[in-house]
């Protein structure tokens, strides 16, 4: 009888303290790139996060990211900024507000082609950042892809590992 009620207390410890637990996560699907990672999408479950190369610093190789939560259309909203300052008449910055940062569009004209760069600055440590300047074909692309009520079309290696 003591050998039973033993073999049960051990059998009882391994399974109430288990390493190893499943977690559910929501996939992180990649929507739209420039270049070679110069600027590209990512959402995961609500929130969209745009990456892009900073080349404020060019000796230094390093990714910058400003993200938000789909809170009413927002990321649709986004893109119709952007494309609307493509068409503005005098090209104007634009600064928004995010949760976490400021984000301007600035806005150039150069041999009759105009282009946008995004700046960040993080609202708690003053971290900026600045992207290449890009077209509205580019922007275009990087837009292509989109999300709906969390299901999106999208190819088995769009999905995003954190293992990878």
């Amino acid at each position: 009888m003591k050998k039973v009620i033993i073999a049960l207390a051990l059998i009882s410890n391994c399974i109430a303290f288990a390493q190893i637990k499943v977690i559910e996560t929501t996939p992180v699907v990649r929507l739209g790139s420039i270049g070679q990672n110069d600027m590209f999408i990512q959402h995961e479950g609500e929130e969209y996060t745009f990456f892009y190369k900073n080349v404020e610093k060019e000796e230094e190789t390093n990714t910058r990211s400003f993200s938000f939560k789909d809170i009413d259309n927002d990321f649709a909203k986004l893109q119709e900024i952007i494309v609307s300052g493509f068409n503005a008449d005098p090209l104007l910055d634009i600064k928004l507000e995010l949760p976490n940062q400021f984000v301007w569009l600035h806005y150039s004209k150069n041999l009759d082609r105009t282009f946008v760069q995004f700046m960040s600055k993080n609202k708690n440590n003053e971290v900026t950042g600045v992207s290449k300047a890009f077209t509205l074909s580019q922007i275009d692309k990087l837009f292509e892809k989109k999300a709906t009520n969390g299901k999106s079309k999208k190819k088995a290696d769009d999905v995003m590992s954190e293992f990878k």
